[in-house]
């Protein structure tokens, strides 16, 4: 905050302001003052932050586990002159380095698109005259003139008003633009939400016009505050070095944990998404397997370490660590982020996407995320007991979509039948046959709803509505590229009254057309909270006057109620009516206007009237009469209970934080079904736990909101500290979420979440903090990358197992070869390393990419987020991966012994691992063989592991297909053409002279190939049983999703039942009965929990 203000400049006068700052209110700034302010403060510019620079991406990728592993044996096979395997290594990390750094880098590149900072001018007063300067040159006490439309360049201090109204929505999150005023206040613990003597920095002007002096710019405006928050490092519990505070040995343990830290961050260990810790914590483990098995070799040659065991032992160690994994990794995760691209999801962070997968919670924003964040009118109650409700309207703006249908109110159901819950909970087995708008105390009778039609009831409303407004509403005939056919301007509650108008072809410029002329206006006034306008009508000897305004505001200043012969004096008891038809609007979460008229006793003449404004506007607006009340709301985008009810269904639950009414927020909970309508079906303790006030939350201790049987769903009145305080509350219950928002009060959240995604329509700010940006700013697009991230971990899971199932293969193999001891007694190679490297960075590296590209599984929404524990590495994919890995080994180690042994009475040679001799024959057919047969059945295991359950014959059990096999290994076109190339490619290989005796230390094979065919046949036949047990033993089965009372995205308040029985269908209970019998056997795999939602 500029100057030494020892009062926040919202308690102080406009004078103090003034005088503090060193400003003139009238004359503004002069230019030596403005070139003095400007070295002492810096521009008016948000630190955002830029683009991650290139080399700290290079760095990144260069300092992965895998890539310091595979530096390590591509410097042992250098140092004993190993140049051919060394130089393959070498070409690996270099691939796997430079995929890596390509997406990232292209990643952050398309973000430099969607940073642009708003508000690049400024109307300011300087040396008496007004001029426009960039918004950057802005410095405290220029004197900044706002209109509407207008962004505010910086915080302001208001001291000039006229109907001023700014829309604080992406700061405060409250949808409705907020009234300002000039007078200073009192209460110094007002929020920023309602010190509305400020217009702050971003926030936009939606009407009226006004003054005020710049009091903060930059970083020191209340957006920057958030801005550096968002920015700032939080430091781990125990890191502080100060023993004063802590004791004498604080230094001592922090210092110690800050190097863990330290190193932690440098090898991958501590920091990073669950996959990343994972497969660090694997590269270290098979590094350390790698040098075990180098010792176990050197131990079998009793330590006698010639250039060939040394070889042998790098061989052993490139067989048990995966090269391909990293390329195939990021790879896979490439073609995500190009499908998510697609589906208008910017990914700024690879690791993002994989975190996605494990998403147990969604904090998200209402307006504008799970709301179109555009006002329209909801309903409509006329005094003659009619309600007009909008139905099936896409697009708030657009008139022509929806209809508008009618229901009379019924007096008898005004006093609804009141339920008794406890009774349904206890009986929650039987639903009978209750009338639906008995069962949902509805005051409506739904079947006498018709399409609502022109009457003079309505037709008064109307004219009202559409006379007492600025607003405009204009159809484009020929709308330009990306612009809708209906435009509009001015206030979202008065544009959505304008909308309802024209669906009635009632709009103000209709009514002008007709000869209806405007003659005098009082503009809406904060403190009395309504509008009036009087109209001179055609062919008519008075004028009219109009009026819109706050329900209680307006009923005060009504002596009567309807139009006609319908017409009623305002009575006590019908003032309660409207009150009660008030609270109903409002507890659907609607903002209700009251619309309201009366004829002027001949033409309007008071233009020059001596009596004071105040004076003249009282007595204007007096006697009136009730028209009606209009319900309007923000509505929700018709994706959003979908994409709850999926959510819901993948055991991840949606929670509301907002800065709305509690209300509001309240009601549009219920109507996307994050909770229920009826929050009977939960205790007491739960229901008051899930909707709270931001204030009553924040008074709670972190023990008392870990003690809540359920932490809350629906947050009003947010503040971000508050939604930072949330997510820290769902950590501490090992809950890992996702953070969606668009303003600047949502970048802290999205800053310190899981996983921040950010509204490309939001403001740069929550951009800046987020790790995904949706650019169409659609809830499903959520619920979208969930499930790309989910199908992305389950293919990654597959193609883990596919590649450390042929390093156990290899292993096992190279392992017992050590056996294989030639007459100079040096163990002769099974396998050549070249063959390995081979095998590990061409056979299976393409399949590997074919399964990162899988189409996502049915139901890969229906199954719990991944355990973060344990993350890919499930006790399926281990013991999966043993069980493959002994056969594969197995198989291709008796292929060996048969050719050496069973064969040639096994004959081993001398130094065949060196060079192709006459007596090497034998030991180079059996690596041919071996080289073709581990290759066949690595490939081969790629399309059983298209699943890692089901039969590779019938991968899809509704299929009818007698023998669907080739359709459905064919659907993947690149990993079927991956594994058929990568079979054929065998031959060349085993057959190229010069290159299979001296590069891969085999040679041609003839008989053998019956062999390498057999096995594979065997290899099917294993895996396929194998899959076959854990099926029907029901072995390493995936958990099933944890069940509530109520599932979120449903349209009732509570669990679905699977049937409704009446009276008539009780004799037939015995049968129900029966065909439960398949779903009760099913929901026993369901896991019972005491957690209400």
């Amino acid at each position: 905050m500029a100057g030494q203000f020892e009062r926040h400049p919202f308690l102080l006068t406009a004078q103090d302001v003034e005088k503090i700052l060193g400003t003139d209110l009238e004359r503004g700034l002069t230019s030596t003052k403005v070139a003095q302010l400007q070295e002492i403060y810096p521009p008016n510019e948000l630190d955002v932050g830029g683009a991650i620079p290139w080399y700290k991406i290079f760095l990144k990728q260069l300092f992965n586990a895998m890539i310091l592993v595979l530096f390590l044996a591509t410097a042992l096979s250098f140092i004993v002159s190993d140049w051919v395997e060394g130089g393959v290594l070498l070409a690996v990390i270099v691939l796997n380095v430079t995929i890596g750094f390509y997406q990232e880098y292209g990643a952050e590149k398309k973000m430099d698109a969607l940073r642009a900072l708003s508000a690049p001018s400024a109307m300011v007063l300087r040396d008496g005259r007004t001029q426009i300067v960039p918004n950057a040159e802005v410095v405290p006490g220029d004197i900044v003139i706002l209109k509407m439309g207008d962004t505010v360049p910086a915080d302001v201090r208001l001291f000039e008003a006229m109907n001023l109204a700014a829309d604080e929505q992406s700061l405060t999150g409250e949808s409705i633009p907020v009234e300002k005023i000039t007078e200073h206040l009192e209460n110094e613990e007002l929020g920023i939400g309602d010190r509305i003597n400020v217009a702050y920095g971003t926030t936009t002007i939606r009407k009226g016009r006004g003054r005020g002096v710049v009091i903060a710019t930059g970083m020191q405006t209340e957006v920057g505050k958030i801005a550096a928050s968002t920015a700032k490092k939080h430091h781990k519990a125990g890191r502080s070095m100060n023993y004063k505070k802590y004791g004498k040995r604080q230094p001592i343990i922090g210092l110690s944990r800050r190097i863990y830290d330290f190193v932690g961050k440098f090898l991958g260990l501590t920091e990073g998404t669950p996959l990343q810790i994972k497969l660090a914590k694997l590269a270290y483990m098979l590094f350390g397997s790698a040098l075990l098995l180098a010792v176990i070799v050197f131990a079998v040659n009793e330590f006698h370490v010639p250039k060939e065991v040394v070889i042998y032992a790098i061989s052993t160690g490139i067989a048990i660590i995966p090269e391909s994994l990293v390329a195939v990794l990021t790879i896979t995760m490439v073609v995500a982020v190009t499908v998510m691209r697609k589906a208008n999801v910017v990914v700024r962070d690879l690791s993002a996407l994989e975190a996605l997968g494990g998403v147990t919670n969604i904090c998200s924003d209402k307006t504008g995320t799970l709301t179109q964040g555009a006002m329209i009118v909801r309903k409509v109650w006329i005094p003659s007991k009619t309600i007009y409700t909008v139905k099936d309207s896409k697009h708030p703006s657009d008139p022509t979509e929806g209809v508008v249908t009618f229901s009379e109110l019924d007096d008898k159901s005004q006093e609804p039948e009141k339920r008794d819950f406890d009774q349904e909970r206890s009986a929650a087995v039987l639903k009978f046959d209750v009338p639906d708008e008995k069962l949902h105390n509805s005051k409506l009778k739904p079947q006498n709803e018709k399409e609502a039609t022109m009457n003079p009831e309505l037709e008064a409303f109307l004219l009202s509505a559409a006379l007492c407004n600025l607003a405009t509403v204009r159809h484009e005939k020929e709308p330009q590229d990306g612009q809708p056919k209906w435009q509009v301007t001015g206030e979202p509650t008065e544009i959505a009254l304008q909308v309802f108008a024209h669906r009635f072809q009632k709009g103000k410029k209709v009514k002008e057309a007709e000869g209806w002329k405007q003659v005098a206006e009082f503009p809406f006034d904060s403190s009395i909270k309504r509008m009036s306008v009087i109209y001179d009508g055609p062919n008519m000897e008075h004028s009219t006057m109009f009026t819109k305004g706050a329900v209680e505001r307006i009923l005060d200043l009504c002596s009567t109620v309807g139009t006609g012969s319908a017409q009623e004096p305002m009575t006590d008891e019908y003032k309660e009516r409207i009150l009660e038809q008030m609270d109903t609007f409002a507890s659907q979460g609607q903002r209700v206007l009251a619309i309201a008229s009366r004829p002027w006793e001949g033409k309007y003449q008071e233009k020059t009237s001596p009596e004071s404004d105040d004076a003249l506007r009282a007595r204007v607006e007096s006697n009136l009469t009730l028209l009606g009340l209009a319900g309007i709301y923000d509505p929700p985008r018709k994706e959003t209970t979908p994409a709850i009810a999926e959510c819901s269904s993948a055991g991840i639950k949606v929670h509301m934080l907002t800065g709305d009414h509690p209300a509001t927020a309240e009601a549009i909970a219920k109507e996307v079904g994050i909770i229920p309508r009826n929050l009977g079906i939960f205790s007491h303790d739960v229901a008051s736990a899930i909707v709270q006030k931001a204030s009553d939350f924040d008074k709670l201790s972190n023990a008392e909101i870990d003690a809540l049987p359920e932490l809350p769903l629906v947050l009003a009145r947010c503040a971000p500290d508050t939604k930072t305080r949330m997510i820290e509350a769902l950590r501490r219950r090992s809950a890992y979420m996702a953070m969606t928002g668009d303003g600047v009060n949502d970048a802290p959240s999205l800053s310190r979440a899981d996983v921040g995604i950010a509204m490309g329509s939001g403001s740069d700010v929550a951009k800046s903090a987020a790790k995904i940006v949706l650019t169409d700013d659609k809830f499903n697009s959520i619920v979208a990358a969930i499930r790309e991230g989910r199908r992305m971990f389950d293919n990654i899971q597959k193609f883990i197992l596919h590649l450390l199932t042929s390093n156990v293969g290899e292993v096992i193999l190279l392992i017992c070869g050590l056996g294989f001891q030639d007459q100079s007694g040096f163990s002769v190679f099974p396998i050549s390393p070249l063959e390995i490297l081979w095998i590990n960075m061409l056979t299976s590296s393409f399949p590997a990419f074919g399964l990162g590209r899988e189409q996502a599984s049915r139901d890969v929404m229906r199954k719990p987020p991944h355990d973060r524990r344990r993350g890919v590495f499930t006790n399926q994919i281990l013991v999966d991966m043993l069980v493959y890995g002994l056969l594969m080994g197995t198989l291709s180690l008796m292929t060996f012994v048969i050719i050496i042994y069973g064969v040639n009475d096994g004959q081993l040679g001398i130094d065949c691992n060196r060079a192709w001799s006459e007596e090497c024959v034998p030991v180079f057919r059996a690596r041919a063989t071996v080289f073709a047969e581990l290759t066949w059945l690595i490939l081969i295991s790629a399309w059983e592991f298209k699943d890692i359950r089901r039969s590779m014959f019938r991968l899809k059990p509704d299929d009818d297909s007698k023998f669907p096999l080739f359709k459905d290994v064919y659907e993947n076109k690149f990993l079927f053409w991956a594994v058929v190339l990568g079979a054929i490619s065998v031959f060349p290989v085993v057959y190229i002279p010069v290159v299979n005796r001296n590069v891969f230390k085999h040679t041609s094979i003839s008989w053998e190939w019956s062999l390498a065919v057999a096995a594979t046949i065997i290899f099917v036949a294993g895996m396929e049983l194998w899959k076959l047990t854990k099926r029907h033993f029901r072995l390493l089965e995936d958990a099933a999703v944890v069940r509530g009372a109520f599932s979120q995205g449903s349209e009732e308040g509570g669990r679905k039942f699977h049937h409704t029985i009446s009276f008539s269908s009780l004799k037939s209970w015995r049968s129900i009965g029966k065909t439960h019998t398949v779903d009760t056997r099913v929901s026993t795999r369901e896991r019972k929990d005491s957690s209400p939602v």
